[in-house]
């Protein structure tokens, strides 16, 4: 990181206005040549990274509680993960894994098989993306059943390809102009706080999922075309929404009777984000294919595909992929995973858990806050107008979004009024302490503002 003198290594401090002018100046050079699609909520400048601790180009340190949208898993730039990079490349970077082999990738392969939640046999597919992994497994379930339609949900996100975007049903933006679309069809998804059905909280665990049995399948969708149910077990982008263990059963329930098969795309809640190595384990639910990414390799392009043996009985030729399984991100990975048993899904645990109890009472202290709710370091809050009517308060949470950034505190927002919390698994308690009061003081500010 920059000499310049700091008050503490592992917190914020901010030496211009934002955004500095190096970084003013290559904004505007990006807008002359990059894609206009790309989202990008406030002006940051990345120049390095060091955990928990993001500097940019003008010197400006910050602390990232996005972890580049819940990627660099082990921090940036660990130790550990670039040593085993820089080893790996002076070996060799590339030798395409689908046409010759190379044995970090079946140790890699062999490690997440028996991660992976179910008793069965696993064998694992590797490309570069999540959404090429949800494509690989759209791709597995139709060859397997031989059938050609899916369900999914409102509110879940699973990538901007176009099988992937077929299944997302989280922002009409990312839709609109691309169709047509997969036949998928797309249900609620149970989460108590907000229930599509009017319920109280506790009470709609199963609501949800009867829509399949109950609607679906009695008017416009043969349960036996259908090939697989898509759903991630803690939805990201849609608010990092916690659903009931029950929601889970229930879809496992009709897969099984009906001779489904059950995608968790745990892209964004896998790989320790949650407490756990995958979010299905809080559920007791083991589904039959798994989409993994981002904090797999803790920054480096991977994805794996993971599916019951008997699943993945597609034959040569039937999916490739020239770069998936690169020995330089499958050794990232390997060691990333050890990380990760080592020390820092203990750590998301432990650090999500003091972050819930000093938030906890968040709805009562401040009116502008709907609801506090995660797992480990996935942790959503909740934006509305005020706590009568829970009215959805995007515009806020934008305000709230970047006022944080002023303060040197990056997050990023989910769904459409929430803000997510998705440090790297590093962080420590001082910094977790950081955020929290860095919030508060941007929520109290808000309400000050209101009542001027």
């Amino acid at each position: 990181m920059s000499s310049q003198t700091i008050a503490h290594p592992l917190l914020p401090n901010l030496v211009t206005t934002l955004p500095g002018p190096k970084a003013r100046e290559i904004i505007h050079r990006d807008t002359a040549v990059i894609s206009p699609s790309y989202t990008r909520c406030y002006p940051l400048v990345m120049k390095r990274g060091e955990g928990a601790i993001v500097e940019d180009v003008d010197g400006n340190r910050f602390l990232d509680f996005n972890a580049g949208i819940a990627v660099v898993a082990a921090g940036h730039s660990h130790p550990r993960v670039v040593q085993a990079i820089q080893e790996q490349a002076a070996e060799f970077v590339h030798m395409s894994g689908t046409d010759f082999y190379y044995e970090n990738m079946v140790r890699l392969a062999e490690k997440l098989a028996a991660l992976v939640p179910g008793d069965s046999p696993k064998r694992v597919y590797f490309g570069n993306s999540g959404t090429e992994a949800v494509e690989a497994a759209l791709k597995l379930a139709r060859y397997h059943s031989r059938r050609d339609k899916f369900i999914a949900f409102f509110g879940g996100f699973h990538g901007r390809t176009m099988g992937s975007l077929s299944l997302t049903g989280s922002k009409v933006t990312q839709r609109r102009g691309f169709g047509p679309m997969l036949p998928v069809h797309h249900i609620p998804y149970a989460y108590c706080y907000r229930c599509p059905y009017g319920k109280e909280p506790g009470t709609c665990d199963v609501d949800c999922v009867k829509v399949i049995e109950d609607q679906l399948f009695k008017t416009i969708l043969p349960a036996e075309e259908v090939a697989a149910i898509v759903v991630e077990p803690v939805q990201g982008e849609g608010g990092y929404l916690v659903p009931p263990p029950k929601f889970h059963q229930e879809l496992r329930r009709i897969a099984d009777k009906y001779g489904i098969l059950l995608i968790h795309d745990e892209v964004q809640s896998g790989m320790g984000r949650t407490g756990r190595m995958f979010a299905s384990e809080h559920f007791g639910v083991a589904p039959d294919i798994v989409t993994i990414a981002k904090g797999i390799a803790s920054g480096m392009p991977l994805s794996a595909t993971v599916a019951r043996a008997e699943v993945m009985n597609w034959t040569p030729g039937a999916h490739a992929s020239t770069f998936g399984g690169n020995p330089v991100s499958i050794a990232a990975s390997l060691t990333t995973i050890e990380l990760l048993e080592d020390e820092l899904i203990e750590n998301a645990a432990r650090i999500g858990r003091y972050m819930m109890e000093r938030m906890s009472d968040w709805t009562q202290r401040f009116r502008y806050v709907g609801d506090v709710r995660g797992l480990g370091l996935m942790i959503g809050v909740e934006i509305v107008r005020d706590q009568a009517t829970k009215e959805r308060a995007p515009e806020l949470r934008d305000r709230v979004e970047t006022m944080a950034f002023e303060r040197g505190l990056l997050i990023l927002g989910a769904g459409q009024n929430s803000l997510r919390l998705c440090p790297p698994l590093v962080i420590t308690r001082e910094q977790a302490d950081f955020a929290i009061e860095t919030l508060e003081e941007c929520l109290r500010l808000c309400e000050a503002r209101a009542s001027a």
